[in-house]
């Protein structure tokens, strides 16, 4: 993964979200990179596989209201539609809140599903039921979907398949079963601060590259003598190939460059937004157009129990709508949206309800997702909520069919099966159906 610090975000649960899974650094070219690189190297003796669809994901950890931002309410009690207006989209008697204009102006390049439902309204099990497509089970952890992608598509060029930015929610955004070498490649630091740089892709300060050759060569020697002494020990004859990943991330001037948004015009900078959020939106483009296919964008606080309208306003809002926004548009206007899919989530929606400290506390019964691009319809909306966003009133949507679609979207045959570390076999995708709409 990559982990790009969007903040500490501590939700209801008491736990503050920390990435705990991170690469270490690279000394003398690292060990913890190429044991994550290990499970591809079946992808490199194949070579580098055709470019395909990618995936950003943008998850709002702690869960946001689906009344304030794409489903609202106007015409019920104050109550429950809140302090906030509405802003008209694009498309005529849809409207969106009115702290998301530049969305609602952008609603051609991507659809909301507005009548997603789930039987889950705790933060970890239903991060876990978003993130993965499956019920949380406590006998085992299955994988999300960016490890799936990096297992079935691999390596394109020196990049890792899958990305992470932000905190990791939970465990739960990780390759679950499948085992370690699929988890994310994270990205420590804010993209939004000078000098931001990142760790395992750039030598260790004082280290320059002629050092970095000799220690790679010194590295060399000692491998060919202990395959001499130990030429039947599997993880000795294939240690090359996974330093060798490692060694191409670190000197490739491609990675290099997908991580330097000083290149950026200062414009399009300040069009995605000078904060955390702009920026990682922005590093995610680069770094689809470097090889990336899966990157998760975690952005946290949406936990409102209390004063949820002030942090939705002052806020979470404001850099959601100019990140996500340009974001969509950016890819469009260099002909990337057709070929990556940006999908938006959290865990669960919020109740449509007031509650006495002017906050909305969890809700799963509706709940909003937004896709576009990767050849997904755009400009639809599918489902709609009761006239308190309650409950779908139509075409209900379950979170097996969320993931069913990412699947499709991505290229994934979601029917194909795994085999677990209790050998039993289990498939990719729940029992999800991709969504008819959108496809």
């Amino acid at each position: 993964m990559f982990d790009i610090e969007l903040g500490k975000h501590r939700t209801c649960d008491g736990a503050t979200r920390r990435d705990f899974l991170r690469v270490g650094g690279l000394t003398a070219l690292g060990l913890t990179l190429p044991g994550l690189l290990e499970a591809h190297a079946d992808v490199a003796k194949k070579g580098t596989p055709k470019r395909d669809t990618a995936c950003i994901l943008l998850f709002m950890e702690g869960g946001p209201s689906q009344i304030d931002t794409f489903d609202p309410k106007p015409e019920i009690a104050q109550e429950y539609r809140g302090p906030f207006g509405v802003v008209p989209t694009k498309h005529k008697g849809i409207y969106f809140s009115e702290h998301l204009p530049k969305l609602a102006q952008a609603v051609d390049k991507f659809s909301v599903i507005r009548s997603v439902t789930s039987p889950d309204g705790t933060h970890e099990t239903a991060q876990h039921y978003f993130l993965t497509g499956y019920p949380f089970n406590p006998a085992i952890e299955y994988p999300s979907y960016g490890a799936v992608v990096a297992r079935e598509k691999g390596f394109q060029g020196s990049m890792p398949p899958f990305t992470w930015m932000g905190n990791l929610a939970t465990q739960h955004g990780t390759a679950g079963y499948m085992g370690a070498e699929y988890n994310p490649f994270m990205i420590q630091g804010d993209p939004s601060e000078r000098g931001f740089s990142v760790r395992d892709v750039t030598p260790p300060q004082g280290l320059d590259m002629m050092r970095f050759d000799r220690r790679r060569l010194l590295r060399d020697a000692l491998d060919n003598w202990q395959k001499d002494k130990d030429t039947a020990h599997k993880s000795v004859q294939t240690l090359d190939t996974f330093y060798s990943r490692a060694y191409d991330l670190v000197t490739s001037p491609s990675a290099k460059k997908a991580f330097t948004l000083s290149e950026e015009p200062d414009k399009l900078r300040d069009r995605y937004g000078r904060n955390r959020f702009g920026q990682s939106c922005l590093l995610a483009r680069r770094l689809v157009e470097a090889g990336v296919r899966t990157i998760t964008i975690n952005y946290g606080g949406w936990d409102t129990h209390e004063n949820n309208f002030n942090a939705l306003k002052n806020g979470l809002l404001p850099p959601l709508d100019k990140g996500y926004a340009t974001l969509l548009e950016d890819l469009q206007e260099r002909g990337m949206l057709d070929s990556t899919l940006v999908v938006w989530m959290g865990e669960f929606g919020r109740t449509p309800k007031v509650n006495p400290s002017a906050g909305r506390d969890h809700w799963p019964g509706a709940i909003s997702v937004c896709m576009g691009g990767g050849g997904v319809k755009t400009g639809v909306i599918v489902g709609s909520t009761n006239e308190r966003s309650e409950y779908p009133k139509e075409r209900p949507i379950r979170v097996e069919d969320v993931a069913a679609t990412i699947y499709k979207a991505m290229g994934v045959d979601s029917e194909k099966e795994y085999m677990s570390p209790q050998e039993r076999p289990l498939k990719i995708n729940y029992d999800g159906t991709p969504i008819q709409e959108l496809i």
